[in-house]
């Protein structure tokens, strides 16, 4: 019977998973999936390691599923899908784990009531991502448990790089830069000595570019700064949230414009970025796809906007010798790469258009004085890979 761990990532309306069987030091996916549309429409979907369809189900428009029922469906998936298989434990992505938990931490009662003091930081992250984890704990007590957090890959920048300029009444209650998609630019960092040694051992920026995007700066593997601070609302234009932003901006949203704490909050994460912008979508495909202008204008900006913090992050570095690109749309768009690279230029990147176009990993060219890669990020892995050293 081979063992397998879980991995759960848990959003407000959506359960992603993926499971490994473990055989020795190795991990190898099992099958992975999401239950989607959680309190509104479910929608339950399973793939196998071959990306073929293992399980579907449908609840229907309308139907309350919880988190509760989704955990409940998703292990009666997992025992009738592989019933020669052993779950030894369960791995949880965790976005914030605040300046005491910098490395995965076994999810404990105690451990548990300490993150839950971190929602403030979080609030519309931290309570769903615990909550699987204490629906698991009620009905497997015995089954370990691992919180892996998206802060804590950052913790080796400098307390300069995570200083507001805040009065310490303030900063001492935790309000600082704390950086996030951590577990990312963990995996890409594990990787790149194979991959790319030299930009291992020297001065790289990653591009985390999904609906969510953030950049990296990496010395010798290690994060020295990253473009989120606070909060995952920071730094780069993104799906549906603004990036950096001026604070009066704020204030005038509140004095001027009559909106309360609520309403900017979610015009800030779900109603700017590439969908505020654009007024067409704030997924790059269908940007990409769209002749509208405004369009055109949104991913102009994005991609303007990358350019800029590019350079926040190769000062920081203080020179620049690889750029990495992963996530959703640094994988997949072509277009993106080729413009942020083109953009780029100027720090010595020679892009090479054929290479990019056959989904090379390198995509510059061997005279190129900065180097730039492509590298499919695996935050699951990692945090299997955690749960596993733990357990």
């Amino acid at each position: 019977m081979a063992d397998v761990i879980l991995v759960i990532n848990a959003g407000s309306s959506s359960i992603k998973f993926s499971a490994f069987d473990v055989e020795g030091s190795r991990l190898d996916l099992v099958t992975r999936g999401q239950v989607e549309g959680l309190f509104s429409s479910p929608h339950f979907v399973a793939y196998n390691a071959d990306g073929e369809k293992a399980g579907e189900h449908n609840w229907g428009e309308g139907a309350q599923l919880d988190h509760a029922g989704a955990i409940a469906h998703l292990g009666a998936f997992l025992r009738g899908h592989e019933a020669g298989h052993h779950l030894i434990g369960v791995g949880h992505r965790v976005v914030h784990g605040g300046a005491h938990f910098t490395k995965p931490v076994l999810a404990n009662a105690q451990v548990l009531d300490e993150l839950d003091k971190l929602t403030p930081l979080a609030p519309l992250h931290q309570p769903h991502n615990l909550k699987p984890i204490r629906i698991i704990a009620e009905r497997n007590p015995d089954l370990p448990q691992v919180a892996c957090f998206d802060t804590a890959f950052h913790a080796s920048q400098t307390t300069l790089a995570q200083a507001f300029a805040l009065p310490e009444s303030i900063t001492k209650n935790g309000v600082r830069r704390y950086g996030f998609h951590g577990l990312s630019y963990e995996y890409i960092a594990s990787v790149l000595p194979e991959v790319a040694p030299a930009a291992a051992r020297g001065r790289t920026v990653v591009a985390h570019l999904g609906n969510g995007a953030s950049l990296c700066a990496l010395d010798a593997g290690k994060s020295v700064a990253s473009t989120m601070g606070f909060t995952a609302v920071d730094g780069l234009m993104m799906g549906t949230r603004c990036g950096n932003l001026d604070p009066g901006v704020i204030l005038y949203m509140f004095d001027e414009l009559g909106m309360n704490a609520r309403e900017i909050e979610d015009l800030l994460y779900r109603g700017s970025g590439l969908l505020g912008v654009s007024g067409v979508s704030g997924d790059m495909r269908a940007l990409l796809a769209s002749q509208d202008e405004r369009a055109r204008f949104a991913i102009d900006l994005y991609v303007y906007r990358i350019g800029r913090e590019l350079g926040s992050m190769s000062a920081a570095l203080q020179g620049l010798d690889a750029v990495v690109f992963t996530a959703g749309i640094g994988e997949h768009s072509k277009e993106i790469r080729q413009r942020v690279c083109e953009q780029a230029a100027w720090w010595g990147i020679e892009f090479d258009p054929a290479a990019n176009g056959r989904g090379d990993a390198c995509i510059s060219k061997p005279s190129s004085k900065v180097s730039a890669w492509v590298i499919p990020t695996n935050e699951e892995l990692m945090i299997a890979r955690h749960t596993q050293a733990l357990i």
